[in-house]
Order: structure tokens, then C-alpha cells, then sequence
């Protein structure tokens, strides 16, 4: 039973994702290694990222002893939520969370940086980068979890809303792409611009509002899982709008 609810997770996780690659269209590209490099600088980055935090936000003098043996502090809670987004920590920490969101540019200039780098038009640049950087997520941020917790001997319907949670980080990375690659068209209409912005701004702190939101409020798990994807679905449907617009214009 364990195995097969392991399966039922490993499934609803991963095989979006494959589906994508097929039916988007790059598999015909042989885009499966421009994926894997878009994999490697989404590690990059996030090494990046981690060593800012922890040099920028070193703990005070005998906090390691005020936190006490076996507990977490203040810098290892905001290094492991860099690298290990569903970790919890037990208290939420509003600034941790909003310094952790405002570093989380770093993965609009990465995906940039992958996009660069890739020849060919828009939708195939937006989908390499955003399919290579949602999977390395996937399997640095999930992969264990599912691995250790969906074959535990209780069930647990956490780890079905981690892999319908992992469905949604896709949607939010292919819409920063979209965005990314957008606001770097240098025949952008100024008119266009100010729009793009204010997306690009929510993507980068939606994750950091909801989860304020959802903090404040007492949120449920599956009512922030069903916010979360609502919230992305607006976005993916704003985004989509502005982006047929500017294709439009430019065609």
C-alpha cells in the first residue's frame, strides 16, 4: 500500500513534467540537454543565493547557545529555506521570508542567463528555461521527501499536496519566463513595459504574500494549496494576455 501510494505521488509529481516536454513541443528539438543545463544553473543559483544570505545575516554573538542544542537558528532556518523550500520550521518568520522572496531575483536573472543562451523563438526559449528550472526544483526540493515520507508505513496527504504543489511551481516558472523574456525584448512598446513590471513584481512575492496570508489567517493545507494555485492561475492568465499582446504588436 505504501509503495503504491509512493507511485501515486511519484506519478502526479513527475509526470506533468514529462507530458510538458512531450507535447510543448521540445522533444522534437532535442532540447532535453538544454533542459539539463538550465537544471545546472538553477543549482547555481541557488548556491548562489544560499552564500548571500549566509554572509549577509550572520547570527549574534552566542545565539548558536540561546537556540539551543539541536535547534535551528536564525541562519540556518534562511539558508535550509533557500535550498528546501517545504522544510518547516515550526514559527514563521516574516522577515526571514520576506528576505528570502526579494533574493528570489536572482532566479528572474538566471532564467535570463538561460534563455541568453538559447537560439530559436520565444516559446522555445521560454520553455526550455522554464521546464529545465521547475524540474531541478522538483527533484532538489521533493524528490527526497517523496522518496522518504510517501513510503512511510501511515499515510499522509501532505506529500499528494506536495506533488499537486510541484504542478503549480511549473505554471509559476514557465509565467516568470514569459515575463523575463518580455521585459529583455529590446522593441518593447514603453507601453507594455509598466504592465510586465508590476507581473514581474507579484511572481517574485506571491510565494511570500500567500504564505503571510496564510499565516494571518489560519489557513487550512489544501485552502492555501487551492489559493496558491488560484493566485498562479491569474497570473498565467495576465501574462498570457500581455504576452499575445506583444507578440502581436511585434509580428
Amino acid at each position: 500500500m505504501t509503495l503504491f501510494h509512493f507511485g501515486n505521488c511519484f506519478a502526479l509529481a513527475y509526470f506533468p513534467y514529462f507530458i510538458t516536454y512531450k507535447c510543448s513541443g521540445l522533444s522534437e528539438y532535442n532540447a532535453f540537454w538544454k533542459c539539463v543545463q538550465a537544471g545546472v544553473t538553477y543549482l547555481f543559483v541557488q548556491l548562489c543565493k544560499g552564500f548571500c544570505m549566509v554572509k549577509n545575516h550572520s547570527p549574534p554573538p552566542g545565539a548558536a547557545n540561546a537556540a539551543g542544542r539541536g535547534q535551528p537558528t536564525h541562519l540556518q532556518m534562511l539558508f535550509l529555506a533557500t535550498f528546501f523550500p517545504t522544510w518547516e520550521g515550526g514559527i514563521y518568520d516574516f522577515i526571514g521570508e520576506f528576505m528570502k522572496a526579494s533574493v528570489d531575483v536572482a532566479d528572474l536573472v538566471g532564467l535570463n542567463l538561460v534563455m541568453s543562451r538559447n537560439a530559436g523563438k520565444g516559446e522555445y526559449k521560454i520553455m526550455v528555461a522554464a521546464l529545465g528550472w521547475a524540474t531541478a526544483e522538483l527533484i532538489m526540493s521533493r524528490c527526497i521527501p517523496l522518496w522518504v515520507g510517501a513510503r512511510g508505513i501511515e499515510f499522509d496527504w501532505k506529500y499528494i499536496q506536495m506533488s499537486i504543489d510541484s504542478n503549480i511551481s511549473l505554471v509559476h516558472y514557465i509565467v516568470a519566463s514569459a515575463q523575463v523574456w518580455m521585459i529583455t525584448r529590446y522593441d518593447l512598446y514603453h507601453t507594455f513595459r509598466p504592465a510586465v513590471l508590476l507581473l514581474m513584481f507579484l511572481s517574485v512575492y506571491k510565494a511570500f504574500v500567500m504564505e503571510t496570508f496564510v499565516h494571518l489567517c489560519s489557513l487550512g493545507s489544501w485552502t492555501a494549496l487551492l489559493a496558491r494555485a488560484v493566485v498562479t492561475g491569474l497570473l498565467a492568465l495576465s501574462t498570457l494576455a500581455l504576452y499575445v499582446a506583444v507578440v502581436n504588436v511585434h509580428s
